[in-house]
């Protein structure tokens, strides 16, 4: 199905609105204007009518229009003021014509007696050559009509006016219409430009190609919308760069207790391993079994962490109580590297309000991060103060530390860095992926201050009661 541009919708719209406006301005207003001013003429004449008719009144006094230097006068006035002036007695009997033509002549087409209004346009059935604005005024003397006084001008002459009237209006329209066509010029740079360039970058991210840069600058909507995608592709980047990370560093873990039990395996059915040694072997097998199931159990639990759907069984408890039986689980493995904890409670109770199990698993994916990376014969520090309505809780080893490149990476999923390959073989990176998240669930925040070769301290925060 072909594409209908946005652009092109909107120049055929404003098109549209100015052919619109043109016929509204050419029809309605051009009326509108053209009746406003033959009303305002109508009553100009009907002043200057009843005026003449007042005067003529009393020149002629009921009696004869005979009076030939006032009648001059009268063609003299219409003739200075562009309008014809006609007299008639009661039978319509042209008594006096400024123009000449209709003297003499009897007009039946009006009556003046008839009720209406005071002006009227037409020919008078082809009296006149041309339509025509005509006005009359009654001649009256001893209370008595003898005649009408009847002043024409026409309609040409009022349309002119109106003409004149309004091409303001138009010269004005075109003005601000052609002022207006800035206001497309100004969508295409300030609204189109900027739609054309996300939608390519959609197109680009739904091709895979993430990596590509969107670059829209301005401080608006559009500017916060560019952003917003920038940002979420270089999120899913990331994501795909853990997921590569992730694939890389399970399949190391896994090849290595997987290729130990197969050779095991193998090297007690051809019978390389005598008998007498089988259980030896089969421990280890067990051994890394458990790595395998442990690896698998974390990439379970960090899915089961996931912030929007992670499910939190509030509870009250105490903290201190938590931290010595997590510290109690980890006895045999610190009696192999001679490590002690050494416990500092500000109170001796302090009650939070979490997800037990949840700041559980944190205590011990802390403790057992301190554990692997301390040295032998060293000391692991875990402390609890209370702060205004929080609970803090420290965890502190004395081991080889994290570099200033790595300490922004360690919460990343899937991470390890060179040194923690080194010292422990069996992590998969997501420990403090999930330390993070859970704490995170709990709205509360986890900091970390380290220095190398002198050790590690992870903080974080709970809600006191």
């Amino acid at each position: 199905m072909r594409r209908f541009p946005l652009l092109l919708k909107f120049i055929i719209g404003y098109v549209l609105f100015a052919a619109l406006s043109v016929v509204v301005i050419a029809t309605f207003t051009y009326r509108i204007t053209y009746y406003s001013t033959l009303e305002t003429q109508a009553a100009e004449l009907r002043r200057i009518s009843q005026t003449l008719a007042d005067e003529s009144s009393r020149v002629f006094d009921g009696v004869s229009v005979t009076d030939s230097e006032y009648l001059d006068k009268l063609a003299l006035i219409s003739g200075f003021e562009d309008f014809d002036i006609m007299m008639t007695d009661t039978t319509g009997k042209v008594l006096f014509d400024s123009s000449g033509a209709l003297t003499g002549t009897t007009i039946t087409a009006y009556d003046p007696q008839q009720p209406g209004s005071y002006y009227s346009t037409g020919t008078w059935d082809g009296i006149f050559k041309e339509e025509r604005l005509i006005v009359s005024s009654h001649l009256t003397a001893k209370y008595t009509v003898f005649g009408y006084l009847f002043i024409s001008e026409p309609l040409s002459v009022i349309q002119r006016t109106a003409n004149d009237l309004i091409k303001p209006t138009y010269y004005t329209f075109f003005i601000v219409f052609g002022i207006s066509l800035l206001i497309p010029a100004m969508i295409y740079f300030i609204l189109h430009k900027p739609v054309r360039r996300i939608t390519r970058a959609a197109r680009e991210y739904a091709d895979g190609n993430l990596s590509y840069e969107l670059s829209v600058k301005t401080r608006d909507e559009l500017g916060y919308l560019a952003d917003t995608l920038n940002y979420m592709a270089h999120e899913l980047d990331r994501t795909g760069e853990y997921q590569r990370q992730f694939v890389s560093n399970v399949s190391h873990d896994l090849r290595s207790p997987l290729t130990s039990i197969k050779g095991y395996i193998t090297a007690i059915l051809d019978g390389t391993i005598p008998p007498e040694n089988q259980e030896k072997y089969l421990n280890l097998v067990i051994k890394e079994t458990e790595r395998l199931q442990e690896l698998t159990q974390n990439v379970l639990q960090l899915n089961s962490v996931e912030k929007y759907s992670m499910y939190m069984e509030y509870a009250d408890f105490d903290i201190n109580r938590l931290i010595r039986d997590t510290c109690s689980s980890f006895e045999v493995r610190c009696q192999e590297k001679n490590i002690s904890f050494d416990l500092i409670f500000e109170e001796k109770e302090a009650d939070v309000h979490a997800d037990r199990a949840k700041i559980q698993q944190v205590l011990y994916n802390l403790t057992d991060n301190a554990i692997k990376f301390s040295p032998e014969n060293s000391t692991i520090t875990v402390e609890t103060f209370r702060r205004a309505d929080k609970v803090f809780v420290s965890v502190r080893d004395q081991g080889v530390g994290i570099t200033k490149e790595n300490i922004k990476k360690i919460w990343n999923r899937f991470y390890k860095a060179d040194e923690s390959r080194g010292q422990d073989k069996k992590g998969s990176g997501i420990g403090l992926a999930i330390v993070r998240e859970v704490i995170n669930a709990h709205g509360e925040n986890i900091d970390v201050i380290s220095t190398e070769g002198v050790g590690t301290e992870f903080i974080f925060s709970l809600s006191g009661t």
